[in-house]
Order: structure tokens, then C-alpha cells, then sequence
């Protein structure tokens, strides 16, 4: 490693770069990262670099809950490591490289607070029950001219929705979207104007879910710099203002065995891909309560925004929280896949991730069936339309999103006691903020936090 390390840190170097972001995600989804010179990062390879324990437990809003008994007082440190093989050159911040960090005590051993570890103990599970995983994610965020207090009242582009001349007023930012994306070794599915206020939405084809959640943070950091080079600042949070479609952040997975898609079918998973499928919707509370958990993401989930407010699946019903999206004879089999509607940027990628993988693949183990798909809008059934088929609103509030969770043995056991404790107290400490604060505030107090 040491070797490696040594050798990468003299090639940036020469190529300009100084230092290196090594870079994480919080528990409320929140990048945070530390800087090495290049010269160090064949040592922080070795012995990694010190960060207080405490992350885990800071709010969305930097304060620090001492709630959880794992991490009540301000004692202890541990070791954040790069992973040398996801190390890149920032196009967009020549002097500077990325690399995500992997969290470990400091006699080396796993840290059950890494949400990194979080994940790649279920990729691992998976692996032993001969299953493979792709993701990708659709990350919808809005544009706003530097210095501007919101998107509301100074949108980034005019608009209409879709249209290639709203992206006119942008076309440098674009350019370098284009450009910085293929240079930091990330592959880009497309770009567009989206339906939001000055909305933007591109997609990271899917791969192995590690390398998923990675890009997504490398994604976040080529954007926001690209952004910054053409006096431009860019908001991922749920929501940016009221009366507006929010940011979500699209998660799409597929399961394989073998090589072979389950999800793929004649219109609709059957055997163990429709399994998976229930699986995800059984424990939809409680995912929405780790991919969208802020107290933005509730205001996000309203009925009508495409958005996911009630628990259902449809075929490409884009109202519906799980959509799936099916292959066909111009796409392929491997084209199947179902899309995660309820997930946002307040989510810590690796977490969403986890969380999603666990459910999945309970309801493969334990052959659950799913119910017939629905192909229109359950907000504008009557309550008793929505019993009869089953379908319930998802949480609408921090205590209604802890509820859920707490009621999941499979989603609060792909956490681990010690990081549910940790992210409980977290999302406790938030809503404990908001209580006594308006919407407006709200909002805007989250609005350029991603």
C-alpha cells in the first residue's frame, strides 16, 4: 500500500496537485472530508489521519448531540483512511485530488460508525448468498447565481422544464459538467432540465455499490466546483422553497444471480426478482426513514410530486415510491431495474445503499410475494380506496420515520446497534431544531447544507 501510495502521490505531483480531500459522508449525508498534502498521503495510506469519533453523531446543523451512550462524551479519535484505489485528480480544483475515506479505530480494526463498512458488510452478504448488486443514482439539484439567500426570487435558469433553452443561460457550466465528469473518471448517463425551479438532473451509470455511493460523492464535489468556476452555486437539498417539486436523488438498483437479471420479466419481475421487490416495499418506512430522513424530506414526500408519498410499486408509474422499470427487446434484460423514489441528498449514500440491499434481499430469503402493481396516483383515491389495496402514507414526521425504522429488524440490523443508536440520536437532535421553527425556516436553513 505504502508502495502504491508513494508512487500515485509522486505522479500528482507532478502533474501540479498539492493535496488530497479525503472525503465522507455523515450521518445526515453531509460531505466532510480533510486535506493531506500530497507529500502525506502515502503515510495517511498507512496510519490514516485522525478525526474525532464525534462526526457520527453531528446534526444537520454542526451541532453535536451527546444522546447516544456509544458517543456521550467529547474523548476519543479514529483513523480515517483513503482508498487509494477510487483516488482521482480533480479537473475542476487542479491542485487538489479526492479520494472517499474509510473509517477505523486506531489499532487498525473496523469502526462499526463507518457507514463505508456499513455497506460493504452487506455487499458481502450478498456475495455469500451468490448475489451481485448494480446501483446508480439520478441526482436532481437547482441553480442559483453566487451570493443568491435561495433559488426562489434568483432561479439559475429560466426554464420552461426539459427544454434545451433553459440550459442556454448555463452553457458554460455545462461545458464543464461534461468536460469534469469524464475527467474525474466518472461516466455520465445524461443531463437535463428538470421539472423543478431552476432544476438540473443528470445520472451516474449503475456499477457495484460501493463504487456507487462513491461517485456520488465525487459527483456532489465535481458539481459544486464546476458551479463555483462559472459564479454559480448549486443547492441538492430536498427542498428549496414551498410549491415547488423538491431534489431527489433516484436510486436505482438490480439484483443478479448468476449473471442473470432477477428483476427481468414479461412486463414484471417474477420468482425471486419480484421477492426482491416486496422486500423493499415490506420495509418502506423504514428505508424512507434512512434515504430521505430529514425534516426536509418529509416536506419533499407530498402526493402529486413524483415523490413517493404512499407505499406502492407501479410499472413505470412515476408517482409511485418503487418504480420499476422493466427491459425490452430494444434495452435488454439487464435494463430492469427498480427505482427508489423516496432518497435525497440529506441520505448518507452508503447507508441508503445498505439499508436497501438488507430489505431486498430478506425478501428473496424469505419468498415474499409482491402485490399487484398499481398505474395511477393512490393521492387521489379515497381512504377507503387506499385500505382496501393496502396502501398506507409513508412517514410524515421525524417521530412517525424513527417509528418505522425501530419497527424494521432488517433495516435497524443492516445499521448495527451502534451506528442506529448514533443515527437516531442525530435525526432526534434535528427535529428537536425544527420543532419550533416555520417551514420557511426550515428550508432555508438546509438549503445550501449538501
Amino acid at each position: 500500500m505504502t508502495k502504491a501510495a508513494s508512487a500515485a502521490a509522486k505522479d500528482l505531483a507532478a502533474a501540479g496537485v498539492s493535496g488530497v480531500h479525503l472525503a465522507w459522508a455523515d450521518n445526515n449525508g453531509i460531505p466532510r472530508s480533510r486535506i493531506v498534502p500530497i507529500a502525506g498521503l502515502a503515510n495517511a495510506a498507512t496510519r490514516g489521519v485522525g478525526v474525532t469519533s464525534l462526526f457520527a453523531v453531528f446534526d444537520s446543523h454542526d451541532a453535536i448531540t451527546f444522546a447516544h451512550t456509544g458517543l456521550a462524551t467529547p474523548s476519543g479519535d479514529v483513523r480515517l483512511v483513503p482508498v487509494l484505489e477510487r483516488l482521482r485528480r480533480l479537473a475542476g480544483q487542479p491542485a487538489l485530488a479526492w479520494a472517499p475515506g474509510r473509517q477505523i479505530t486506531a489499532d487498525g480494526s473496523p469502526w462499526p460508525y463507518c457507514q463505508r463498512g456499513v455497506l460493504e458488510r452487506q455487499v458481502a452478504i450478498a456475495a455469500e448468498r451468490g448475489l451481485e448488486f448494480r446501483a446508480g443514482y439520478e441526482l436532481e439539484f437547482a441553480v442559483a447565481p453566487a451570493g443568491s439567500p435561495g433559488i426562489v426570487g434568483s432561479p439559475g435558469h429560466p426554464g420552461p422544464a426539459y427544454s434545451p433553452h433553459a440550459l442556454v443561460p448555463l452553457d458554460g457550466f455545462i461545458a464543464s459538467l461534461l468536460h469534469d465528469f469524464a475527467a474525474n473518471g466518472l461516466d455520465l448517463g445524461q443531463l437535463h432540465a428538470e421539472y423543478g425551479l431552476a432544476q438540473l438532473e443528470l445520472s451516474l451509470p449503475a456499477t457495484d455499490p460501493v463504487s456507487a455511493a462513491d461517485d456520488q460523492l465525487l459527483a456532489r464535489q465535481t458539481i459544486h466546483a464546476a458551479a463555483h468556476a462559472h459564479g454559480l452555486v448549486v443547492s441538492f437539498a430536498p427542498m428549496v422553497g414551498l410549491g415547488t417539486a423538491g431534489n431527489g436523488w433516484h436510486l436505482h438498483t438490480s439484483v443478479r444471480r448468476k449473471g442473470r437479471n432477477l428483476l427481468a420479466g414479461d412486463g414484471v419481475p417474477g420468482g425471486d426478482g419480484a421477492a426482491y421487490l416486496a422486500g423493499l416495499l415490506r420495509d418502506l418506512p423504514a428505508l424512507t426513514a434512512v434515504t430521505a430522513p430529514s425534516v426536509p424530506s418529509t416536506l419533499r414526500m407530498r402526493p402529486g410530486y413524483f415523490a413517493g408519498a404512499y407505499a406502492f410499486w407501479g410499472v413505470e408509474n412515476r408517482e409511485a415510491p418503487l418504480r420499476y422499470v422493466p427491459g425490452s427487446d430494444l434495452l435488454g434484460d439487464a435494463h430492469a431495474n427498480v427505482e427508489l423514489k423516496t432518497s435525497d441528498a440529506s441520505a448518507n449514500p452508503y447507508l441508503a445503499l445498505a439499508a436497501v440491499l438488507a430489505a431486498g434481499m430478506a425478501g428473496i430469503e424469505d419468498a415474499l410475494v409482491a402485490p399487484e402493481p398499481i398505474g395511477t396516483d393512490p393521492g387521489g383515491w379515497t381512504e377507503g380506496d387506499r385500505e382496501s389495496r393496502g396502501v398506507v402514507r409513508l412517514p410524515e414526521n421525524p417521530a412517525a420515520q424513527d417509528a418505522a425504522l425501530l419497527a424494521s429488524p432488517r433495516v435497524a440490523g443492516a445499521l448495527g446497534n451502534e451506528l442506529l443508536g448514533a443515527f437516531r440520536a442525530v435525526r432526534a437532535s434535528d427535529a428537536a431544531w425544527a420543532a419550533d421553527r416555520s417551514t420557511e425556516e426550515v428550508i432555508a436553513a438546509h438549503l445550501w447544507r449538501y
